[in-house]
């Protein structure tokens, strides 16, 4: 397996990076129904239905229904999905800031979603994190 394990070297090295956009968790039977499965970002099937993430402006298009918009952050290191930590430094770091976050691990990297309303203040936490 590829990628970094050690957390120090993952804090000092990681860049937060906000996406452009806002994005919205969207439920779904299944996925047959979906008119462009590419516009998706990522989807997870639960027992109670597929969840879904993509862009607020699609997911108006299609007429989904949503109650949280998001910002997305992506930590641009590669981490190893066997990093043990990362999880944990991030979210303590944004919850100091009361700010939820919703993460999704990746085989390259570790993306977190936040209320859009808190970008910026969760870019400061981030990179106060990394610089302590």
């Amino acid at each position: 397996m590829s990628g970094e394990k050690d957390l120090s070297i993952l804090i000092q090295n990681m860049e937060p990076v906000l996406n452009d956009g806002e994005y919205v968790f969207c439920t779904v039977e299944n996925l047959g129904g979906i008119p462009d499965i590419e516009k998706i970002l990522f989807f997870f099937r639960e027992t109670e239905a597929v969840t879904i993430v993509l862009e607020k402006v699609i997911a108006d298009k299609w007429s989904l229904e949503y109650s949280y918009i998001s910002s997305w952050i992506t930590l641009n290191i590669h981490s190893s999905l066997e990093a043990v930590g990362l999880t944990a430094a991030f979210a303590n770091a944004l919850k100091k800031e009361n700010i939820s976050c919703n993460v999704v691990a990746a085989y390259f990297h570790d993306h977190i979603f936040i209320s859009k309303k808190d970008a910026e203040k969760a870019m400061e936490a981030l990179y106060t994190l990394k610089n302590n």
